[in-house]
């Protein structure tokens, strides 16, 4: 299938391209009457109430990143309702003339959600060992099937350590309710939000994640019992990823979980039926055939070793590791009156180098793929201009041969990988190229995640995911160190592709461009009203 599955897949890329004069395809106006509901319960399974936390769990700025300092928590009914309130949970209610709309933890194009959580837990206290599924609306665990205790014996004998599993999956047509074709490519970052958002939350609470990287799709569906469940025709779950939460940062985590006990999951009979979302939905064919290009089979394990470089320093935030992750939004407009500094500059960009035994990227997805090509509008003792920053050392040389000639590419600061490209006003073009949105040119900087594409796509068509999933981690990193800078961030899924590849140089598709991003001062939007996460649990008695 290695041939027409890559085919399949640059058709899909190329077709969902914006341009100057056409958009991809989408239904051109908001069919409000069949907006997706945000959130999905298994109605009929019995649903476990979470305790919220009463206070945060302790840890500066950098305990996002490194869990040397964080004490593994027990696996404890409360510790798990934490590690998901601070992850996948809900961070406030917004509200203006009559209409009232939740934001979450992680970051979603359109705030409209299509990832879904699922953990395999064993038994603890207040709790037996089973299969759930996590809904935030209520902050509970929906009892999806019990798991006979010899199975979680041998699940965390397979592991040789304790812990548990927890999955993510996809809903396409929560995003190709507006945004069409193009919705694919926005659910794969929202699965990179969502999985560094786990990784941060649980190095609060001194896990770390590996995610299970052998295991086909199909067989993460079997273990979630997706193949038993009626589906609503386009709201069905697609599953992504499987990762193991561990609580020993020695332990040596297998990626694979053994034959037999997929064999015996898929024997569980499965509670509850998925709730409908729309009286009616839009079918994209053409996300449906990329879904199934990009299928992942199973695959020999892979281990990445990224190194440990020693921290940039920079301004480290007076808030706490969960205050950051809670206070994370999405800018809608900047003023254009504030800069960064250089040396908060260059630390924002530190932080999204992977690193051994560090969140978010020793889930240990794949080697580093995604590089920034940024355009700095507003930093202290930095000219404004068009810059570089490489992810991968290993990269350069390509990167620079398939890029334009002319560019200086000179190394700002020794010892960290951004370069120098040219100098001026690109603050018009950083709006033009993302789709006219202001936004991209009146904050301190904007950029455009250009990943390594056609080697990684042809090679293993999976991969078209996994290069958005790391995206996705990257952007939610500078959405929190952002806001560890006093600043505000937003994801800019809508771009002009081929005119950012324009801009460098780039031809054919050895390199894309898969999302962009900006930063800045926020205008504050003061008719706005907001409400505490769970104050609707709180009214009703619940929490």
């Amino acid at each position: 299938m290695g041939d027409h599955a890559y085919d399949g897949v640059i058709r899909y890329h190329e077709q969902t391209k914006h341009h100057f004069r056409r958009f991809a395809r989408s239904l051109g106006y908001m069919d409000w009457k069949n907006q997706p509901n945000p959130f999905r319960s298994y109605e009929g399974a019995e649903s476990v109430p979470l305790p919220l936390l009463k206070s945060d769990p302790p840890g500066s700025h950098l305990c996002l990143y490194e869990r040397i300092n964080n004490r593994p928590q027990d696996f404890s009914l409360g510790n798990i309702a934490a590690f998901l309130e601070l992850s996948l949970g809900l961070s406030a209610w917004k509200a203006i003339a009559g209409s009232q709309w939740s934001l979450r933890i992680n970051p979603s194009s359109g705030n409209l959600h299509p990832t879904e959580c699922h953990l395999i837990l064993p038994a603890m206290a207040f709790l037996g060992a089973g299969v759930f599924h996590y809904n935030p609306f209520q902050h509970a665990l929906e009892l999806r099937s019990q798991v006979a205790a010899t199975i979680c014996r041998r699940i965390a004998d397979h592991f040789a350590a304790e812990g548990f599993l927890v999955a993510l999956s996809s809903i396409f047509w929560r995003e190709s309710w507006k945004y069409g074709e193009r919705g694919f490519r926005y659910c794969n970052h929202d699965i990179g939000h969502a999985l560094a958002c786990l990784s941060f939350s649980a190095n609060l609470q001194g896990w770390k994640i590996k995610y299970l990287n052998t295991l086909s799709d199909e067989q993460t569906g079997v273990l979630l019992g997706f193949d038993r469940v009626k589906w609503t025709e386009l709201e069905e779950e697609h599953p992504e990823l499987l990762c193991f939460v561990c609580g020993n940062e020695k332990a040596d985590v297998p990626r694979h979980l053994q034959g037999d006990l997929i064999t015996d999951f898929s024997r569980l009979s499965f509670n509850g039926d998925p709730n409908v979302l729309s009286e009616e939905r839009a079918r994209w064919d053409i996300i449906n055939e990329v879904s199934a290009l990009t299928k992942k089979p199973a695959t020999p394990e892979q281990r990445y070793q990224y190194g440990k470089s020693p921290w940039h320093t920079g301004a480290i935030s007076a808030l706490t590791a969960a205050g950051l992750i809670r206070r994370r939004r999405s800018a809608v407009s900047f003023s254009g009156e504030k800069s960064l500094e250089r040396d908060q500059f260059l630390a924002i960009l530190d932080r999204t180098i992977p690193r051994d035994h560090c969140a978010p990227f020793d889930v240990e997805l794949m080697e580093p793929c995604v590089h920034l090509l940024i355009f700095v509008h507003s930093v202290s003792d930095l000219q404004q201009g068009l810059y570089f920053f490489i992810r991968n050392s290993n990269h350069i040389e390509e990167i620079q041969h398939h890029c334009r000639s002319g560019f200086q590419w000179k190394q700002i600061e020794q010892g960290l990988p951004l370069y120098f490209l040219k100098s001026g006003n690109f603050r018009q073009i950083a709006a033009r190229v993302s789709c006219d949105q202001d936004i991209a040119g009146y904050g301190v900087l904007s950029l455009g995640m250009v990943a390594r594409f056609r080697p990684i796509v042809q090679q293993e068509p999976f991969r078209y995911r996994h290069l958005f999933w790391e995206a996705g981690m990257i952007g939610q990193i500078l959405y929190l160190e952002a806001e560890a800078n006093g600043l505000r961030a937003t994801g800019i899924g809508c771009f002009y592709d081929d005119s950012v590849h324009e801009i460098m140089g780039l031809g054919g598709n050895s390199y894309q461009s898969l999302y962009h991003f900006t930063i800045g001062d926020p205008v504050e939007d003061t008719r706005l009203k907001t409400y505490p996460p769970y104050a609707h649990l709180r009214d009703s008695g619940v929490a």
